[in-house]
């Protein structure tokens, strides 16, 4: 484990699926803090008529935080797309050291109503994609001297209770990612090329996350700030170290010493924290 002290992404390149706003973004924006070079591959290059940012703005917003940024407009369900991302990047910037997994589609219908249409897309953008971004940068991440996957996946529980209120379809393709990193992680055991996944506690005011479940929880919610920071610790950390784990949010920072979660709330807010759907059980 880096101590705080030390803790860098100075001269790392990143890749991250989806990062043209939310947690994705914020996430490359620490990087761009450090001076990181980060490649956003998402398919956001004209504003959304429900969702604020784009994969160009956010490009921006990273240079203005100190990195160098490659904006990749793209589609993590086509391979083609996927395996370009990852060539321009190690091109572009020397190689590749952290793919981040961030692309996801969501849809919480009950399977009587949900449609096939939709089961596929969250199928394909959350297994399929986040499998075929890491597996075409295997071949540069084992060149890294400190290499890193992180998913944006919840960890895995059987309980059947937690199906109640999320949808059989949209939680096979959350597992889905989750398996992801369980499996990779042992395939890469001896590669060191550390392969975890991280999930908050609580949910995370997003826009996409109020623009399907309503802006009323914003309150209840946490800031993109703690997935940033809880991220950062996780993808500092030495690459021999923790592999195959599903991590939460407030439990890595936590153990990193943070005791003030505060922060992390807005301002003025006290109504209880709403828990994230898979944090129920926990």
């Amino acid at each position: 484990m880096s101590s705080a002290s030390n803790r860098s992404l100075a001269g790392r390149t990143l890749i991250i699926s989806g990062g043209s706003r939310g947690i994705g973004e914020a996430i490359a924006i620490r990087a761009a803090q450090d001076g990181a070079n980060v490649a956003l591959l998402a398919k956001t290059s004209t504003p959304h008529p429900k969702l604020p940012g784009t994969i160009f703005t956010a490009a921006k917003a990273i240079e203005e935080a100190g990195g160098h940024a490659l904006p990749i407009v793209g589609d993590v369900r086509d391979d083609e797309s996927v395996q370009a991302a990852i060539d321009q990047t190690a091109s572009q910037f020397g190689g590749l050291d952290i793919v981040v997994n961030n692309a996801s589609a969501l849809d919480l219908s009950p399977t009587e109503h949900i449609s096939m249409k939709k089961y596929d897309l969250m199928l394909d953008v959350n297994a399929r994609g986040t499998f075929a971004l890491t597996k075409a940068a295997i071949p540069h991440l084992r060149r890294s001297d400190n290499a890193h996957v992180l998913t944006l996946s919840p960890p895995i529980n059987l309980a059947p209770e937690w199906f109640d209120n999320i949808g059989t379809a949209y939680t096979i393709s959350k597992f889905s990612m989750s398996l992801v990193t369980i499996g990779l992680a042992r395939e890469l055991q001896g590669d060191s090329i550390a392969v975890n996944s991280l999930w908050p506690r609580t949910t995370i005011d997003t826009a996409a996350v109020r623009n399907v479940l309503g802006e009323e929880l914003t309150a209840k919610s946490r800031k993109t700030d703690i997935m940033r920071d809880a991220a950062y610790v996780l993808l500092t950390n030495a690459a021999g170290g923790a592999t195959g784990e599903c991590f939460i949010d407030d439990e890595v920072l936590a153990s990193e010493g943070v005791t003030d979660f505060a922060p992390y709330r807005y301002a003025g807010s006290e109504e209880e924290l709403e828990l994230d759907f898979w944090m129920h059980q926990r």
